[in-house]
């Protein structure tokens, strides 16, 4: 794949999980009542955001009536409401809100993915779909490479499931493996040489980030508040180069 966009359509177009293919479809059919009126996406919910971002974000999966009815991510729930209002707040986004795939919303120097890309029953991806869909991470990486100054992970189960795709993308992970914590910041090597043409403009790594997720647990709880969130994502985007 030599783009985000072919990158993108193939994501949307994976039928590798049953489960998840069993399930995101049943929700696409039956809907929830308040949204009888829709069509749903129905189908794998590739990123969002420009090919040339410094900053990725990196959620869990999209919601049953989210992402998954939506067709984009982070959008059309209340996570998504939490994220790109703080993302507006700080002058990432165009807009504080994310309603639908035609809404006008721009991210400014960032995207926003997940490790699984199918809304899994309950929220819960099994070990296996996440292993299953890492590979579209790691291509989405390193397309990414010559842009990506910072990434940001939400939440525990992302972080356990972007850490290993790091390494296949070409950043080294220190050892032992950084454990998941709000707040974390981990330094990712580069060992790729400057001075080859095919590499990366970045050869000194990448800025990993660890944020609580914008599940409504949290945010309901205070255990992650809407200053939080914006701390992170702007100390991210310091370490991004982004305004």
């Amino acid at each position: 794949m030599d783009s985000l966009a072919d990158l993108d359509a193939r994501i949307a177009g994976c039928t590798a999980c049953p489960r998840l293919v069993d399930w995101r479809e049943e929700v696409a059919r039956t809907k929830r009542a308040a949204f009888a009126d829709w069509t749903y996406w129905g189908r794998p919910v590739p990123g969002f955001g420009p090919a040339d971002a410094r900053l990725l974000i990196v959620g869990l999966a999209p919601a049953a009536h989210g992402g998954n009815r939506t067709g984009r991510m982070f959008t059309g729930d209340r996570s998504g409401d939490v994220l790109y209002q703080a993302l507006y707040d700080v002058g990432l986004a165009s807009q504080p809100t994310s309603v639908r795939a035609d809404d006008g919303l721009e991210l400014y120097g960032v995207r926003v993915t997940a490790p699984v890309h199918c809304a899994p029953p309950a929220n819960k991806p099994t070990p296996g779909e996440r292993d299953t869909c890492r590979p579209w991470l790691v291509q989405e990486l390193r397309l990414l490479r010559p842009t990506l100054r910072s990434v940001v992970v939400l939440g525990a189960f992302g972080w356990q499931a972007a850490l290993p795709a790091f390494p296949e993308a070409g950043w080294t992970v220190p050892r032992p493996r950084p454990a998941f914590a709000h707040g974390t910041h981990v330094r990712l090597t580069d060992p790729t040489d400057s001075t080859d043409p095919g590499g990366p403009s970045a050869p000194d790594g990448i800025d990993l980030f660890g944020c609580f997720h914008v599940s409504q647990r949290n945010t309901f709880t205070g255990r992650l508040t809407p200053e939080m969130l914006r701390e992170v994502l702007r100390t991210a985007a310091t370490a991004a180069g982004l305004p």
